[in-house]
Order: C-alpha cells, then structure tokens, then sequence
C-alpha cells in the first residue's frame, strides 16, 4: 500500500511538471517562436487527467494535489482555447499588431526609394506622427490584453519617450532611423527599438 502512495505522489509531480512544460510550449506557439500547436502533448496530459479522475484517492492530501493541478490544468485549457478562436478569427492582439508592423514597414519600404522634397519631409513627419499614434494604440490593446495597467499613459507621453529613446539610439549606434514595435514579453508590454543605417 505505501508503494502505490509513492507511485501516487511521484505521478502526480510528473503531470504537473508535463502542464508547466505545455504552458510554455503554448506560449512560444502564440508568440510565433514554435511552428505548430502541442496538441499531442495536450492530448497525453488530458489522458492522464482524466484516468486521474476516474480513479478514487484515498490519500487526502494527494487528492488535494490532483484537484488543484486539475484546476490549474482547466484554467490553462479555456485560456489556450479562447486564444486560439481569437487567432482563428483573426483578432489575436500580437498577430495583428505583427500584421500592423509588416504593412507600415512595407509601406516605408516604398517611400524610402522616393526623392527628398520639403513637402515630403513635412509629410514624413506627420507620418512619423501617425506612426506613433499607431504604436499607442497596439501598446494600449496588448496592455489591456495582458491586464497591464496604463493609467495616465497619453500619446503625447508615449510620443515623448519614443523621441527621446530614439534621440539616444541614434546618437549611441550612429543610425539614421530607429523602428519602435510593440512586444509582449513575460506578459508584459514593452517598447523594443530596432535602429536602421
């Protein structure tokens, strides 16, 4: 009887490292760093909870265990599917800021062969304007997104920090142009700079 408990308890440790595992492969999947969703992983894991389920565990503080890597493995289950119907539909927050990025900097692509004039010049600026306007809007959305408070945050604040940022950039790696994106990393929004000779 003491080695089943044992057996009891180590299973248990392992499912719940096998969840941690699959929490992050997911992450990576929805970050866009990993080609294919863990489905068979998922898959295993599911198996496993449910023989879990349907089996009577005496030991109280082993059930304690399983109801709350149960719960937890639930929890994960309903965020990954609500955002994989998100990137179905095509409203996921970091694919369409990714496709927001792709068309500016395919855009600017086009412009940047276009001779200098100083009616371009003010137009590039009122784009340099918009486009800090729009890298507001994906940081304000990934924010929300994340749960990340943006209390008293303006576009004129926001636009504040991007010139001074790139002020700096420019000057530290001798660049012309600096690119601004909007990442979330560990579940936080940031700013990632990309300097452009």
């Amino acid at each position: 009887m003491p080695e089943a408990a044992i057996d009891l308890g180590e299973e248990l440790r392992i499912i719940d490292t096998r969840i941690k595992q699959l929490k992050l492969d997911y992450e990576q999947y929805f970050l866009g760093s990993r080609p294919r969703e863990p489905a068979m992983l998922r898959s295993e894991i599911q198996k496993t909870m449910v023989r879990f389920a349907n089996t009577p565990i005496k030991n109280t503080a082993e059930r304690f265990k399983f109801n709350s890597i149960n719960s937890r493995f639930m929890t994960f289950k309903r965020q990954w599917d609500d955002t994989l119907r998100k990137i179905e539909a095509g409203t996921y927050t970091r694919h369409v800021i990714k496709a927001n990025l792709h068309d500016r900097e395919r855009f600017e692509a086009g412009k940047a062969d276009e001779p200098a004039t100083p009616s371009s010049r003010k137009s590039a600026a009122k784009a340099g304007t918009r486009s800090n306007r729009d890298i507001y809007a994906s940081y304000m959305k990934a924010a929300k997104s994340c749960g990340q408070s943006v209390k008293g945050l303006t576009p004129e604040k926001l636009e504040a920090v991007i010139q001074k940022q790139a002020s700096a950039i420019k000057k530290k790696h001798g660049v012309q142009k600096v690119k601004f994106r909007v990442e979330v990393v560990d579940g936080k929004v940031k700013l990632k700079a990309t300097g452009v000779k």
